[in-house]
């Protein structure tokens, strides 16, 4: 194979290998032609693309043959979404979509660069022999995977759990009993790897069903174990016989969006998250909330970012001085006086809130104003 330097195509292909651009844009264009690629977590996208990506460009780089880490990538990501749910048509609109997008650019900057036509056809039908075998070995792992599923029971407690969750007309058979209360537990988790962890410990404590609902895994149990603080976030519902958990199900998908959107971990409980649900439902409330009780501090300065965040810390510990001094890392007397800066400057304090309703609407407008900056 000719160097790089006497190969301007591939000498293009290694440059742009290194543009992080690259792989958003690939993903964004693999995501917009499968509407069930895209009701997957963006991160599940990107960690298939990147590996299939950077397999293609070092393919190209090494003579135009695949390696086994790219052939690897592709049988995992074919048997990844046939254990998702995602049909092999779905998931081949995505990866076409992608290679289109990585074919259109690289003819686009080969022009740009004055690249001879008859070496950007040479590179584009060197893609197009790589994505050819990556397609053989993505379809062949969807169906062993789609084979492997068929052949167990564990399909059929899937699809009974994906119909509970949605609320369609199911039996209720083993290992779930019509008349037992069960928690619903809703996750982001996608990858079959970490949601076969999270799954083993939530079926470690009692009988319960967990499977990939809707490209997440999901999970109904008996009982909730413990998580440490790092897992990935779990909303848990309130305990309930099998043919009350649908509603709860989205509840509870709507829980785990806010409390994404606050950066939670670890297992929740859905109504520890119930404020903050309700709160993220109603963006422009919270905004006039914020105004009125907070309109005389300026998002842009510290120091009132700073009081804001002692008082938004100070009602999440309850309303005790010490509690929130140690988990600000501060003497209980510097939350003092920024409790009375803040009255100061804005007339009013939540360490003045009377009842709960009041100390909801104070915490409500805080996390709108910081949301601000």
């Amino acid at each position: 194979m000719a160097p790089p330097d006497a190969d301007p195509f591939l000498k293009m292909v290694l440059e742009r290998s290194t543009d992080p651009a690259l792989l958003d844009a690939t993903v964004r264009a693999a995501r917009s032609r499968s509407e069930l690629v895209a009701a997957l977590p963006e991160e599940e996208t990107r960690r298939h693309t990147r590996a299939l990506l950077n397999g293609v460009l070092a393919a190209l780089a090494n003579g135009g043959e695949p390696g086994e880490d790219v052939l690897a990538a592709a049988e995992r990501l074919g048997s990844d979404r046939a254990r998702q749910g995602v049909p092999v048509a779905s998931f081949l609109d995505g990866f076409q979509a992608g290679r289109s997008h990585l074919v259109r650019l690289l003819i686009e900057e080969g022009r740009a660069l004055a690249v001879p036509a008859d070496v950007l056809l040479d590179g584009v039908t060197r893609i197009d022999e790589i994505s050819t075998a990556l397609v053989h070995r993505m379809v062949h792992a969807h169906r062993v995977a789609e084979l492997e599923m068929a052949r167990t029971t564990r399909e059929g407690h899937i699809q009974m759990l994906r119909q509970l969750l949605h609320g369609e007309s199911e039996p209720v058979l083993a290992p779930l009993d019509p008349s037992v209360l069960y928690h619903c537990v809703v996750s982001d988790v996608s990858d079959p790897a970490v949601a076969a962890a999270i799954e083993a410990a939530l079926t470690a404590t009692g009988p319960g069903l967990c499977g990939l609902v809707d490209g997440r895994l999901a999970a109904l149990v008996t009982r909730l174990p413990s998580f440490p603080p790092d897992t990935p976030l779990l909303v848990a519902a309130p305990p309930v016989p099998p043919a009350e958990i649908a509603p709860l199900y989205e509840l509870g998908r709507r829980a785990l969006r806010a409390g994404r959107t606050a950066g939670l971990h670890g297992l929740r409980r859905l109504t520890d998250l119930a404020l903050l649900t309700a709160t993220r439902s109603e963006p422009e409330l919270g905004r006039l909330l914020a105004t009125g009780l907070l309109g005389a501090l300026s998002p842009g300065d510290p120091f009132h970012r700073e009081l804001a965040e002692t008082a938004l810390a100070y009602l999440d510990h309850g309303g005790r001085i010490d509690d929130t001094a140690a988990a600000l890392h501060v003497h209980g007397n510097t939350v003092k006086y920024r409790l009375r800066r803040l009255r100061e400057l804005t007339g009013r304090s939540p360490s003045d809130a009377g009842g709960a309703e009041a100390a909801a609407h104070w915490w409500w407008a805080l996390r709108s104003w910081l949301g601000r900056g």
